[in-house]
């Protein structure tokens, strides 16, 4: 039968068998709140049927453009690019799950088993940064999906688009959780050189149960440390991401993951509270649930209490820290110890001076 798809919420979704969802971050698949009517069948028959494990799969598509810009005044960025939809880390807090939806797919195990890679993408960045009315400005990637998830190793788009970046001699600043970023050492290390990369590498908890079963496919946090270890002995700017901070979780690791991330080799330090938008909220409270069920009541009311009473509060300014005297005790706590640990520096800008359009095959070379 066809139904209309009213708000997801928890209870309105039966959880996914664990055998199905092993190493995978969320237990339900929850409608896209984009669909229009959610089909359900029912045969009359009560006999148990053996139901597949969610594999990832990897769809592509043909991007029309690939740099997406933004005038959000909380960001450091103004635009972005994006490899892939979708991660398979399985990340359960991650904030780019509801963007899932707009492709009529979940934001539950959809998000983190059905991928979608742009492998023209290097091709649309070449075009979109030579045409005359391109300005340039450092181009962020990894803010919504990791871009050296697994099926990197196999696709290299991200390498492919680093090249390009590089050719043009344009900044870029990567955030992520991957460990495959040393394998393309060879082309951010003589673009920090030259002012143009740096890195920021998400360390959530150096606890790595929790850490496996918060983010499931992601790197261990161990694994992490050396990642950011290779990259600043490369002479690439890291900078710690202790984010995002989980009340009643992982806020009491704030000192020792700044400890952990300066004694690596990161030059700087950042971190975010924990953010629930839209259908996150669900999920999340779904896996505490499972998970910390002595901890769940603790941590929702943290958060509400930083948010007014709502799960979360999206406005500017607000939506990355949240208000009141939890809020500013954390921000005080990573305040004073990256201040001790060295971490507090800014990080030097981007240059965009030495950016310039490479010849292509056949153009006439200049001879000054």
């Amino acid at each position: 039968m066809t139904m209309p798809v009213p708000p997801a919420k928890i209870n309105d979704h039966p959880t996914i068998a664990p055998e199905r969802r092993r190493a995978r971050g969320a237990r339900q698949n929850i409608s896209g709140r984009f669909d229009l009517e959610r089909v359900e069948e029912a045969d009359g028959w009560d006999m148990p049927e053996e139901r597949p494990a969610f594999r990832t799969q990897i769809s592509f598509e043909r991007p029309r453009s690939l740099i997406s810009y933004n005038r959000s005044p909380d960001l450091p960025f103004d635009r972005s690019i994006n490899p892939y939809r979708g991660c398979e880390h399985g990340c359960i807090y991650c904030f780019a799950r509801p963007s899932h939806a707009y492709l009529g797919l979940s934001p539950g195990l959809d998000f983190e088993t059905r991928l979608i890679a742009r492998p023209d993408a290097p091709n649309v960045l070449g075009r979109e940064l030579s045409a005359k009315r391109y300005r340039v400005a450092p181009i962020a990637i990894g803010t919504n999906t990791d871009p050296y998830q697994p099926c990197e190793a196999d696709l290299s788009i991200t390498r492919a688009c680093l090249e390009v970046l590089s050719a043009f001699r344009h900044p870029v600043a990567i955030v992520t959780k991957g460990t495959l970023i040393e394998r393309d050492i060879d082309i951010l290390a003589p673009m920090a050189a030259q002012g143009l990369a740096r890195v920021g590498v998400s360390l959530t908890s150096l606890d790595p149960d929790l850490s496996r079963r918060m983010e499931p496919r992601a790197p261990t946090p161990k694994r992490r440390l050396a990642t950011i270890r290779a990259l600043s002995q490369a002479g690439i700017p890291v900078r710690v991401m202790t984010s995002p901070v989980v009340p009643g979780l992982t806020d009491h690791e704030i000192e020792a993951l700044l400890k952990a991330g300066a004694e690596a080799g990161a030059s700087t330090a950042s971190w975010i509270m924990l953010r629930l938008p839209r259908d996150v909220s669900g999920l999340w409270q779904d896996w505490l649930a499972e998970h910390y069920p002595d901890r769940a009541g603790k941590v929702m009311a943290r958060l509400r209490e930083m948010h007014g009473g709502r799960d979360y509060d999206p406005r500017w300014g607000h939506r990355m820290r949240g208000e009141g005297k939890y809020a500013e005790l954390i921000a005080q706590r990573f305040k004073v110890h990256a201040r001790k640990l060295g971490l507090d520096d800014t990080a030097e800008p981007l240059r965009t001076d030495l950016f310039a359009i490479p010849p292509r095959k056949g153009d006439q070379l200049s001879l000054f």
